[in-house]
């Protein structure tokens, strides 16, 4: 009797726990998802059959102001309006994905089944994964591997090494929502950059034009966010899961509960990509620059259609990987739309 009610407190508990940080269920909890919230811990995640490790950060849920005032330095149209958005609790990656975990992806392990893995099983994802075709030129651009951050891979490659990765661990890994992303670069702050507004701070925190000698640096070099995150500002620029719309914002409403996200389809482009990059200004570095992927990344590509893995212009461009605790709706079983016929 004493254990029933220890477990009856204990679930109270868990629901006002959820409805401050505002996680809701279609369904009752189940034991699995109990487990997670109490394993709201970082951790790390090795890569099955390598020694290849990554660091995953609990991102707590809360509500925060995206977008910028227009009176902010650099503001763009498309950071406004500012609205009040509600994000679930989720781990992020404390680093950008490196090339050491990346190539297991492109290029070390074979092709694979969802199922014959045990990896999660949504509605709707594919089982078969594939891995990426050979990239066009040297995918490093000569900056080197390791732990530098990948880079130049489309965002069809981003959002299927994250189906991949899920695959493999068993975890539900994905690219983060533009809102999550925000939410987690600003650690709480509500100026333009994470430590506050003053640029001749930013050396400290991020790699960008002035300071990267031209070339994207291994992850982890600068300080972090007040989360523990690095290299939110600078190094490079990380996709994100929405379609890009300069006029998304103006089409929400004020109080949405739960996100937002603008769900992508087949088309090739525009994507968000978010966190400015070592060879941008600091404007571009602000917590709420916005920025669209575009047909130019890829001009050098001779083939046609051109390739749906790897870009040859994007040498900016990386991501980095969250796994939500409670999954979105609207976001589970997503996946990458795009095929070598998607339109641009």
């Amino acid at each position: 009797m004493r254990s029933a009610k220890v477990q009856l407190v204990c679930y109270w508990v868990f629901l006002l726990w959820c409805s401050l940080c505002g996680v809701s269920f279609d369904t009752p909890a189940s034991d699995q998802t109990l487990e997670k919230i109490q394993e709201l811990s970082p951790y790390f995640e090795t890569i099955p059959g390598t020694n290849i490790k990554f660091e995953m950060v609990p991102i707590a849920g809360g509500s925060f102001l995206m977008g910028s005032p227009v009176d902010e330095p650099g503001h763009s149209p498309d950071e406004s309006p500012q609205h009040q958005v509600t994000i679930r609790p989720f781990w992020m990656g404390r680093f950008e994905v490196t090339w050491d975990e990346y190539d297991q992806f492109a290029f070390k392990q074979q092709i694979i089944n969802e199922r014959a893995l045990g990896g999660p099983q949504q509605k709707g994802v594919a089982d078969a994964l594939t891995r990426p075709t050979p990239p066009y030129a040297d995918e490093s651009f000569g900056y080197g591997k390791g732990r530098q951050p990948a880079i130049s891979m489309t965002y069809h490659a981003a959002m299927e090494y994250c189906r991949w990765l899920s695959a493999v661990t068993g975890k539900l890994y994905r690219l983060p929502t533009e809102a999550e992303w925000e939410y987690a670069a600003r650690a709480g702050s509500k100026t333009a950059y994470s430590f506050g507004h003053d640029v001749a701070t930013l050396g400290a925190y991020a790699w960008y034009a002035e300071n990267s000698s031209g070339a994207p640096q291994v992850v982890g070099k600068k300080k972090p966010n007040a989360w523990g995150l690095y290299d939110m500002h600078g190094n490079v620029a990380e996709w994100c899961i929405d379609q890009y719309d300069k006029d998304f914002y103006s089409t929400l409403r004020s109080g949405i509960s739960i996100g937002p996200v603008l769900l992508p389809d087949e088309r090739r482009y525009p994507h968000v990509v978010r966190g400015g990059s070592w060879d941008d200004h600091p404007a571009r570095l602000r917590s709420a620059a916005r920025l669209a992927s575009r047909k130019e990344w890829s001009k050098r590509d001779p083939q046609r259609p051109q390739s749906i893995w790897w870009h040859t212009e994007a040498i900016t461009v990386g991501f980095r990987v969250v796994r939500p605790v409670v999954e979105q709706e609207v976001l589970k079983g997503i996946k990458s739309r795009i095929t070598r016929q998607s339109p641009d």
